[in-house]
This record gives structure tokens, C-alpha cells and sequence, in this order.
């Protein structure tokens, strides 16, 4: 069946960036498309209008948020109950022990893959809370993630992350890292046989990747076997590295060196490499100057800094600078990683705290940032029929709508909508020749028991904080409210 997706603006690609076509049309048979511009001559079986909208490639989430958010009670958090968000030490020494129950691991993916269809992305590579978790991800929960996205029709790089420790708290409040290698070496196996069980599954929708969790979780052994395995495998890596000040610090005084720098010496930095956020780097405001410079490591090797920039801006933090990055020939990838899942926000946000540092717009600007949110996920994911509208690419693409009130004067239309736009501004999502979301509302998908399950799954998250708390504070200084309630 061949479609034709019309509208008052199409976001093409003419073989090195993106272009706008006024009046445009993309037409796609089965997953592939066909043509892209302003009048197609042959038939086709079903035409799809969008009207005063943009059509253009679904965001690529590199670092997408697939369970349900717990940010809400970290982003305010005082000082005095920081120590508490922790798994304490006491709790850690109770033994292996899971907080929510299997069917509720199960309905988590649902519920965050819903959401981003939602936002308007197409190709997702998730990651899920371990404040939580015994272990990171069970091989079961990234199962019924598979299920669940094949389901929804979302296009998912897919692996159950894996860790040789844990950060807890001591008594006096201080961090460490508890290792169980064991336990590491047991995740990687995990997560290579999912590889090899569900790589290409649902027509292709579903690719593996390993997804070992933090740098400071790891040990050498694991992050050297990641390596080699990905390499044997021929899929990409996603490691959160470079990340924080404890993480930075605690790498140093075991390696002597900086978290990259440490990296690039294991051979574990490269073109299939993904490292979220990576903004506590040598050379920049937030690392040590003496340690070096970490741009000049992830440019030479090809690694691609994914940014997650409302996550950390909530915090304080930010890439020192997007634009610096850029220059300096490093990929950029783009992930949500937090609720909401909304790249119209991340894009302005990435783009303010750019200029902020570079006292300019060149650089910085949301097509810069869009086309890291495009075309440089699929450079991290090695394909070039993803992230772009060009005859043999995927037909992934979404609309987005221009003729709300709220949306005001139109100027250049990538401008309009990620200055003004949100995610509830996207109508149609198409993913792999499949619609997959109209109007705002997914197929076949009860959206108000969704809602209701995932409160309850919250809820129940929340009070596992009073567990794993060794300080056992009373529950209304953990979970301080923003005014009295009366």
C-alpha cells in the first residue's frame, strides 16, 4: 500500500542536511519511502493531509526515560534528605530483594513507550531507574519491554542493563560503591543472549545494544568484555559516564585518571559508543584542567555525546558547550531521560544553555540541536535510513501542528515550533510505514487505565524510598511538599 503525507511544510534531506519544502509531500510503500517534495505524478492508494503542519523525522531518543519518572522527588530535594534518596548500606546487607513485582516491571515499558510515541519519537534506546533495583534491569522486564514496544509499533535499540555494584550510603552519609562482580559478569552473559535472542525481532523494529550502567558501577574486567562483545555482536554501547562530580572523582582516585581519559585507554571509546550526558569532562567547567582534554578524546575516537539537557539543567548543570562540542567534531545525540519526554523542551533548553556560554547563536540554534536530535542519533546507531525524509530512508516521520492559537505568527517553521511547540503539538506519528499515533491518540491503547496503573506504580515506587532510607527520616521531610497542606 503506498501513502502520501502532505503539508504546509516537509523537512527533506538532500544528502548532507536537512532542507524545507514548502507545500510538500513524502510518499512511502510499505517501510520505505518512495519520493519526497512538492508534486508526486504517480497514484497512490491512501493520502494523508496534515494541513498547516510540519512533517518531519521523528526525534531519535538516545537516552529515553522507560520506566516511570522518579525525578519528581530528586529535583527539589534539600540537602538534609539527599543522603536518604540512597540505598543504605543496612539495606543493601538485607539481601537480594525486588520492590515491585513482575507484572508491575512488565507494565512500566508500556506506560514510558506510550509516552514517547506520544512526544513524537520514533527510535528509542531506554534506560530505567536502579535507585530501586537489586541488579539494574531482570531479563524479563527487557523482554516485556520488546513485547511492548512490538506492540506499539515504537522502532527500540534494546538490552537489559547490567552492573558490578551499587552506590550506597554509609551511616555517616557518604557514598561509596559496593561491588558484587559476580553479579556483573552474570548481567553482561544476560544481556549478550538477549542480543542474540531478539536482535531484529518485529520486523526488524527491535536492534540489540548493551547497556552497562554507570561508569563508577563497572568494573575494568566488565567494561573490556562490553567491548569486545559489542564488536562480536555488531551493535552499539550506551554507558553513562562523565556525569557527576562523585563519579568523576572516584574514577580519578581509582585510575588516576579522568572518567574519558580512563575510557580511551580501555579501547572502550568509538564510533559505536554512545555516552549520555558527558558534561563533567577534563577541560571544561565542571573537571580538572590538569587532567587534560576529554573533547580531543571523544572527537579522535568518534564517540557520540549523548545530551540530556533538561535532567541536568534541573540540576544546574549543562555540556560546556554544545556548540564547543560540535566544533570540535564530536556527535551529538539527544535523549529525554526524565518526564516529560519532550523534545521541544529539551531543544530550547539545550539551545539557551549554549548561548548562555557562548554569548552567540551560531552553534546553538534549534536547528542545530534538531539535527542532533535526527541525523546524529543515526550516526550513533550507524544508519543512514533513519533520522531523515529522502527517498530509501524508513518511513519514520511525524506531524507537527501549526494552526493552534498558541502557536502564533509563523516564521521559519523549525524556529516556530521549537520555539513555541510542545509535544501535545504532534498529530501523527508514522514508524516503520505504520501510523502509529493520530491526534494524540495511540491504537488500540486504553490511555485512562494506562494513567491510572501508572500512578499506582508510582506510588508504590515512592514509598520504597522509606525502605531504603538508613537515616529513617519521617516520611514529610523526605517528600517535603511545596506549600503546606491543609
Amino acid at each position: 500500500m503506498s501513502v502520501k503525507v502532505k503539508g504546509k511544510y516537509v523537512v527533506g534531506f538532500d544528502g548532507l542536511d536537512h532542507e524545507i519544502i514548502t507545500d510538500g509531500e513524502v510518499v512511502y510503500e510499505k517501510d520505505t519511502i518512495l519520493y519526497v517534495g512538492k508534486h508526486y505524478e504517480g497514484p497512490v492508494d491512501q493520502v494523508i493531509d496534515m494541513g498547516n503542519a510540519v512533517i518531519c523525522p521523528g526525534f531519535i531518543d538516545m537516552n529515553a526515560l522507560g520506566d516511570i519518572d522518579h525525578d519528581a522527588i530528586h529535583l527539589e530535594a534539600y540537602p538534609d534528605v539527599q543522603a536518604s534518596l540512597r540505598p543504605s548500606e543496612a539495606y543493601y546487607d538485607k539481601g537480594p530483594h525486588e520492590l515491585m513485582l513482575p507484572e508491575e516491571e512488565a507494565f512500566k515499558s508500556l506506560y514510558a513507550y506510550a509516552q514517547l510515541i506520544l512526544s513524537g519519537v520514533t527510535t528509542a534506546m531506554p534506560i530505567t531507574s536502579i535507585y530501586y533495583k537489586e541488579c539494574a534491569e531482570t531479563y524479563e522486564e527487557a523482554v516485556a519491554a520488546v513485547h511492548n514496544a512490538g506492540r506499539l509499533g515504537l522502532r527500540l535499540y534494546m538490552g537489559p542493563s547490567y552492573e558490578s555494584g551499587l552506590n550506597v550510603v554509609r551511616a555517616d552519609g557518604s557514598m561509596y560503591v559496593r561491588f558484587n562482580e559476580e553479579k556483573g559478569r552474570a548481567g553482561l552473559e544476560r544481556a549478550i543472549r538477549f542480543v542474540e535472542t531478539f536482535d531484529g525481532a518485529y520486523d526488524g523494529l527491535i536492534r540489540g545494544c548493551l547497556k552497562p550502567e554507570r561508569i563508577e558501577l563497572q568494573t575494568e574486567e566488565n567494561l573490556v568484555n562490553t567491548k569486545a562483545a559489542a564488536q562480536r555482536l555488531g551493535c552499539p554501547i550506551k554507558l553513562h559516564a562523565a556525569q557527576s562530580r562523585f563519579e568523576y572523582d572516584y574514577i580519578k582516585v581509582r585510575t588516576g585518571r579522568s572518567p574519558v581519559r580512563y575510557l580511551y585507554d580501555l579501547g572502550f571509546l568509538g564510533e559505536r559508543t554512545g555516552i549520555p550526558h558527558c558534561h563533567v569532562t577534563a577541560g571544561s567547567r565542571w573537571g580538572d584542567p590538569e587532567d587534560g582534554d576529554d573533547v580531543a578524546l571523544l572527537s579522535e575516537t568518534g564517540t557520540t555525546v549523548i545530551q540530556c539537557p533538561v535532567v541536568f539543567g534541573r540540576t544546574g548543570m549543562y555540556l560546556d558547550s554544545f556548540a564547543r562540542y560540535a566544533r570540535r567534531h564530536v556527535n551529538l545525540a539527544l535523549g529525554t531521560d526524565t518526564f516529560p519526554t519532550d523534545f521541544f523542551q529539551n531543544i530550547r533548553t539545550a539551545s539557551m544553555f549554549s548561548r548562555m556560554v557562548e554569548g552567540s547563536a551560531v552553534g546553538s540554534t534549534y536547528a542545530d540541536i534538531y539535527r542532533a536530535a535526527t541525523l546524529g542519533g543515526a550516526r550513533f546507531l550507524g544508519r543512514d535510513d533513519l533520522g531523515r525524509l529522502c527517498p530509501g530512508a524508513k518511513a519514520d516521520m511525524i506531524a507537527v501542528d501549526l494552526d493552534s492559537f498558541h502557536m502564533g505568527a509563523i516564521d521559519d517553521p523549525i524556529r516556530t515550533m521549537f520555539m513555541v511547540g510542545s509535544r501535545t503539538d504532534v498529530k501523527l506519528s508514522i514508524i516503520n510505514g505504520r501510523v502509529v499515533m493520530k491526534d494524540q491518540k495511540l491504537i488500540g491503547i486504553d490511555m485512562e487505565e494506562l494513567k491510572e496503573k501508572g500512578q499506582r506504580y508510582y506510588d508504590k515506587m515512592k514509598r520504597g524510598y522509606l525502605e531504603r532510607d538508613g537515616f529513617h527520616l519521617p516520611e514529610e521531610q523526605i517528600f517535603r511538599t511545596s506549600y503546606p497542606i491543609r
